[in-house]
């Protein structure tokens, strides 16, 4: 008999999903993972992930296309630095969604 995932499991599962070089929002991340509306239960997910999971936790971002960390914090500075190594690009500390965004082609792979 197969255990049922917990709702951080389903978060981690989809965080997973996320190509290198493209981001989601956390209410994206929420949605694909059956939880509509729990943007803050991603971002608790997230802050509880264990270190070694591989979770490419830096490729969730706000709705507003931004680093949701305070922004002069450590945090901050090593997500944008791990974006920017994918690929990422920002202007004025802000994500362009159109280009980096996602949320189109996970939802399909996601749907099977």
């Amino acid at each position: 008999m197969s255990k049922k995932p917990n709702k951080y499991e389903l978060i981690w599962e989809t965080v997973k999903q996320i190509p290198k070089g493209k981001v989601a929002a956390y209410g994206d991340v929420a949605t694909l993972s059956g939880l509509p509306g729990q943007q803050r239960l991603v971002g608790y997910a997230l802050h509880n992930l264990p270190r070694s999971s591989g979770v490419p936790w830096q490729r969730v971002v706000n709705s507003q296309g931004k680093i949701s960390l305070p922004k002069k914090s450590g945090s901050y500075a090593r997500q944008k630095k791990l974006l920017e190594s994918e690929g990422v690009n920002f202007t004025k500390d802000k994500i362009d969604l159109e280009k980096f965004g996602v949320i189109q082609s996970l939802d399909k792979k996601l749907s099977r």
